[in-house]
Formats: C-alpha cells, structure tokens, sequence
C-alpha cells in the first residue's frame, strides 16, 4: 500500500508540472493581412487561393537550358550550401548522442599485478599473480522529462538548421538566376549601345563633311564627337559590369571567374500569373519563417529542460568484476553488487532559478523573432507582386515611347537634310531614343527579378 502511495503521488506530480508536454504552435500569432492587393488602392487581401506560385519546382520556372545547367551546378559545387549540408549532419549526431542518453552508461577496466603472499600453507618464495575486471553500469531514470525535453530541444534545432539548409539552398537558386538575368540585361544594352554608337559616329562623319564644305559650325561638329565618345564610355561601362557578373555567378557555382555559356532576354519565358495562396500557408512554406518557429520550439523544451533541474535526479547502476581474489584462490570468481543514489537540489546559489527564467525570457525573444519572420514574407510577397506589376507597365509604356520616338529620329534626319531642323534636335532625338530603349531593357529586367523574388519570397526554391 504505501508502495502504491508513492507511485500515485510521484504520477500526480508529474501530470501537474507538465514537464512532459509537447510544443504546440501559439495561438496568439498574427497571420491576418500578411499580403496586400497588388492592383487595389485601399488595403484589401489579395485573393485568396489556396495553390501557390511558391510551390511549383524550380525547373517548372526557370526553364532556360544554360540557366537550368548553371542551378544544378550550383546545387553541387556552392560552398555555404555544402556547409548547412555539414551543419545538419552535425546536428544529426547530436541528436542521436540526445537519443542515447535513455541508455544505461556501461564502464569496463583491468587491473593485475604481482606479489608474494606468506602464511603457513603458502611457500613465501612463490610468486602469485592477482588481477580484477571490473565493469560498471549506471543509468539515470528520467522521471522528471530532463533527459526527455533535452532530445526534444535537439530535434527541434535539428529541423531548424534542415530549413536553414532549405533557406540556403533558395537564395543559391534565386542568386544564380538574378545574376543570369542581369547578364542577359548586359548584354541587350550593350548591344543597344554598339548601335547607337555606330549611328553617332555616322552622324558625326556626316557633320564633319558639312563643316568642311562650310554648310556647319565647328560647335555642332564639337557636340556630335562629344555623343559618339559618350556611346563608347557606356560600351566600355557595360563590358565592366559583364566581366563583375560573371564572376559573382562562377562563385556562386564554385568555379574560378570565367565566361559563362548564356542565351539573350528576348528568348526568357517566365511565368506572368502568379497564385500567391492564404498567407497562413506562408508559415510552413517559408523555410527561414518554419526555422523561426524551431527555434521557438527548442526554447519551449529549454524552459522544460529548466523546470526539470528542479526535481531529483534518480540514479541506478550495477558493478561487478571478475577477480581472483588477490591470487589465492583459482579459478577466479564474480562479485556483484547493487547501487541507486538520489539528488535533491536545495540551494543552488540561485542559478536554477535564473536559468528558468532566462529559458522563459529566450522564449518570448523566439516568439518575438518568428512573429517578424512572418511579417517580413508577408511584405517580401507583397512588395515583389506590386513590383511586378509596376516594371511591367512601365516597360510596356516604354514599348510605345521607343515607337514614338523612333519615328522623331527618322523625321528629324529627314528635316535635317532639308534643313528643316537643327543638328541639335537630330542629337537630341538620338539621345532620347537611347535612353527609352535602357529604360525597357531594365524595366524587363526588373520584371524577371521580381519573378524571382516573389518564388523565393512564396518559399520556392527550396524544393
């Protein structure tokens, strides 16, 4: 009867410190509103769908074969995604090492030695030789969930670091994109400038002629050199930026800086609807969101963990060992015996407490922390679909300018050679038409970016 009293209590008490309770997902997170209608000028949800651009896979996306050979490659070869591979493998074991600790821990060791024992039945000139092989087990009952909440705290941590894997392996994704589509960028502009530059060097070799048949003053011929060199300063200008690029992107992929194998913007098909499904999927989607709320996960355990050093700290083994009994007695023979020990921590100088409450404050920080993880998705996605939309209006205005502004060059040309018009407003028209079609290059640029962004943003990328 009082056997069963003991037990009764020790369950009672268990159940009423809650030492054994798993983590749970906080029901006071704010995921309301967490994405903004990209079209609509008054802070209404975007649609609520329940697919999700995020969750198509990365080749569904980018489908450019050099850009595809280049993300695989990246995927083999990045360095900082080859460290969190490292980084989980770590952890991976620690786990395994937490697992253990349920496991009694067993010890074994020899001793022998030498000697010469005298009484009247042994010849004291007789040598005898000794020797002991003890072993030793002892495992600590976990009672009171420490050993318990420790390997939860670690698994926790060990499904943070494989979303931090998750979250690496995205940005490797996006970033080798991002730095294909700026070289595709590059490249388009350069060309843009290599024509325009050809054009200004035709115009300044036409003015030069008027000038020496007296038809101009030296000042137009002055301006029109003065348009050819600033062509050239950009051509040199783009040729910089496209060697920059092709660095950053061999790093990315783990190679030394060299050429890298691309086709041209006009060829790019990217996706131009985009279902950014319920915000609340944000929450396992995102793996640097899903990482945030690990690491609140681990805390809570920590705190667990905490409680726990309060309570007594139950031990049980066994030791034995194979002796011969200092070598009188043959052959050897087994001696066993039993121990159990229990410690009650009373005055800790006050760091138990302390370390409760500081696992109790490192919570509420984590809880802090993953609720601005989710805010932050939240404005990343909106940001990126307003951005879209944005450039690709832009760029389709910047369609019709170049249209517009084309033509102006043509009769400009036309007037000027009827003297209708001044050399001024023939460079003018030129400079204006230059910089329309920059404009759209970059404008369609920025679209593909932010095509980038808002997958990464969704949580693609990581699958």
């Amino acid at each position: 009867m009082k056997k069963l009293m003991i037990c009764a209590a020790v369950s009672l008490l268990m159940s009423s410190c809650g030492l054994y309770n798993k983590y749970e997902r906080p029901d006071n997170v704010d995921t309301k509103g967490l994405i903004r209608d990209a079209v609509s000028d008054v802070d209404t949800l975007a649609v609520q769908d329940t697919a999700s651009f995020g969750n198509l896979p990365w080749r569904s996306v980018f489908t450019d074969p050099q850009l595809v050979k280049l993300i695989e490659q990246g995927l083999a070869k990045n360095a900082n995604l080859q460290n969190a591979a490292l980084t989980v493998q770590m952890y991976e074991a620690m786990l395994k090492a937490a697992k253990l600790a349920f496991l009694p821990a067993i010890q074994f060791g020899t001793s022998s030695g030498m000697g010469s024992i005298s009484t009247i039945y042994t010849d004291p000139s007789v040598t005898t030789k000794a020797y002991t092989l003890p072993i030793s087990a002892s495992w600590t009952i976990d009672l009171f969930g420490n050993i318990l909440s420790q390997k939860r705290s670690t698994q926790m941590k060990l499904l943070g670091y494989k979303d931090y894997q998750m979250a690496v392996r995205a940005q490797v994704i996006s970033g080798i994109a991002n730095s294909y589509y700026t070289l595709l960028m590059l490249d388009r502009q350069l060309e843009i400038v290599t024509a325009m530059s050809q054009m200004s060097k035709e115009t300044w070799e036409m003015m030069q002629l008027q000038y020496q048949l007296g038809r101009m003053r030296s000042t137009s011929v002055q301006s029109a050199e003065a348009a050819y060199l600033s062509t050239q300063t950009q051509m040199n200008d783009f040729k910089r930026q496209i060697r920059a690029t092709e660095n950053a992107l061999s790093l990315l992929i783990g190679q030394a800086g060299q050429q890298i194998p691309r086709s041209t913007l006009e060829e790019q098909s990217l996706p131009s609807e985009f279902a950014v499904g319920v915000g609340v999927a944000l929450l396992k989607n995102r793996p640097d969101v899903h990482n945030a709320e690990m690491n609140l996960a681990a805390c809570f355990h920590d705190v667990q963990t905490a409680r726990s050093q309060f309570y007594p700290n139950i031990t049980i083994g066994v030791q034995g060992a194979f002796t011969n009994s200092n070598g009188t007695f043959n052959p050897g023979k087994w001696l066993l015996s039993l121990f159990g020990s229990l410690t009650q921590p009373i005055f800790a100088r006050g760091a138990l407490i302390a370390n409760l409450k500081v696992s109790k404050l490192q919570y509420e920080q984590a809880f802090n922390n993953w609720q601005n993880a989710i805010l932050s998705a939240g404005n990343e996605v909106s940001n990126a679909l307003v951005n879209y939309n944005s450039y690709d209006a832009n760029s389709k205005l910047e369609a019709q300018r170049i249209e517009v502004l084309t033509k102006n060059v043509e009769d400009t040309k036309a007037l000027y050679k009827s003297s209708g018009s001044s050399y001024l407003e023939v460079l003018t028209a030129e400079t204006q038409l230059l910089n329309a079609r920059l404009t759209k290059v970059t404008d369609d640029f920025y679209k593909m970016q932010n095509v980038v962004s808002l997958y990464t943003a969704l949580g693609g990328g990581g699958k």
